[in-house]
């Protein structure tokens, strides 16, 4: 077993409400090597991204999380350790599923932010055309 699948399948913390979401973004050291995952948009990364890059892609994806999930709640945000996060598992608010673990097949995260390089994740289905689209734009791609 790889160390990204221990800390991937290991035990992790939910980030239950939107202030705890805020104080998790404060604890992430955009120069700490951050691998940054879009899961069914493109391949896993094999370069840890820029302190610029880490940046934009929390305010990105806060702004999304709270536009896009119309709960009073986070509560899509998993993380191994809320002080000195190693793997933060952002869950897209569009396809949540069962994203508490408890059904047989959960879906996988939208999103993964990890310190240690990630192993490739096979979705069942791909990334939504306007999730992809989101990812090239945060990348530059187009």
């Amino acid at each position: 077993m790889t160390e990204f699948q221990r800390l991937y399948n290991g035990r992790l913390w939910s980030v239950m409400d939107w202030d705890q979401l805020t104080a998790l973004w404060q604890n992430v050291d955009p120069v700490a090597g951050w691998y940054l995952v879009a899961v069914g948009a493109s391949p896993a990364p094999t370069v840890a991204a820029g302190a610029a890059a880490v940046s934009a892609f929390i305010e990105r994806v806060d702004a999304l999380l709270r536009a896009e999930h119309h709960e009073s709640y986070c509560g899509i945000v998993y993380v191994d350790d809320l002080a000195n996060p190693r793997l933060i598992k952002i869950y897209d608010p569009n396809n949540l599923g069962s994203s508490c673990g408890s059904s047989r097949n959960p879906p996988l995260p939208g999103w993964i932010m990890s310190r240690v390089a990630p192993d490739e994740l096979v979705s069942a289905r791909p990334a939504p055309e306007n999730r992809k689209r989101w990812w090239q734009r945060l990348r530059g791609d187009s």
